[in-house]
């Protein structure tokens, strides 16, 4: 049905859209992008998969994957970006973080292999059907848990002291310093961060199809580029919108008969979008939803 597809199409670009932000926090604090993220997200469903296997609770789970996939951000920033701050870095620090992304997919591989791993999670197939259409509870825990995070990163940025450092850092690192902002702190900051909650989602994609795959940072990674370009480089606000509406043109595209080209949707609306606002959606005063 159109109205479980648009569900799931909800649902999936959420997790876009969490990836995505991740991308647009470190690149509104440094004008660099980060290209180990999306394997970090891959990484957080592999964490997730070997904590329940353990015998781990979801919760407990929800903050091992958080705190080991937030110290990995953390070695990023450290082994490619923190001695790579030069205007002129970017190819540098961007090669480095793409270095990053392999050892952490070669580490994968060679620990749990190149094959799907599945999740030891009970109760998948459990649902209720509304008005005809079939939730399943696992992807309405995902829905509901994706909204809490984009509550909870919104409130950090917009709510907190240190939302307002990260803004000031966006805006001007020298000036930043010069007000007693603890620059390096506050990105490194941003970096654990993003990672977390890019771990917590890689988390929730494997509850979602049930196994971890580790080509699925790729992929991920790529959409979520194309959303950065859709939604407007550095803005949060145009990684969620951009997120969601891919996801959605997926599931329509999927509910139409057009599944084989589902994913080129992301592309084509990449540069219908562009064609109309060339600094994307919400782009056009070049300003970052870190310094909005």
């Amino acid at each position: 049905m159109l109205a479980e597809q648009l569900l799931n199409g909800v649902i999936v670009g959420g997790l876009y859209a969490l990836v995505a932000l991740g991308y647009t926090l470190v690149f509104g604090v440094l004008d660099k992008l980060n290209f180990a993220h999306p394997d970090i997200f891959m990484f957080g469903g592999y964490v997730a998969v070997a904590s329940l296997v353990l015998g781990a609770p979801v919760w407990t789970t929800v903050i091992v994957v958080a705190a080991v996939t937030g110290v990995l951000g953390l070695l990023v920033e450290l082994a490619s970006f923190r001695r790579f701050t030069a205007p002129d870095a970017h190819i540098t620090a961007a090669l480095s973080s793409v270095a990053f992304g392999l050892i952490i997919v070669d580490l994968v591989q060679k620990q749990w292999g190149s094959e799907p791993l599945e999740v030891p999670l009970e109760g998948r197939s459990a649902a209720i059907v509304a008005l005809g259409v079939r939730l399943a509870y696992v992807k309405l825990a995902a829905l509901a848990a994706t909204l809490v995070l984009l509550a909870v990163l919104y409130v950090v940025v917009r709510r907190t002291r240190f939302g307002r450092r990260m803004r000031a850092v966006a805006d001007s690192p020298v000036s930043a310093a010069l007000l007693g902002v603890n620059v390096r702190a506050v990105t490194q900051l941003v970096f654990f961060l993003a990672s977390a909650v890019a771990g917590i989602a890689g988390m929730l994609r494997v509850t979602i199809t049930g196994f971890a795959t580790s080509e699925v940072g790729f992929t991920f990674g790529l959409k979520a580029l194309a959303i950065m370009a859709i939604g407007g480089m550095g803005d949060l606000r145009g990684a969620v919108l951009g997120g969601v509406l891919v996801g959605v043109v997926e599931a329509v595209a999927f509910q139409i008969g057009l599944g084989q080209i589902a994913d080129v949707a992301v592309w084509v609306l990449m540069i219908a979008v562009l064609l109309v606002r060339p600094a994307g959606l919400f782009g056009g005063r070049h300003q970052r939803e870190t310094r909005a």
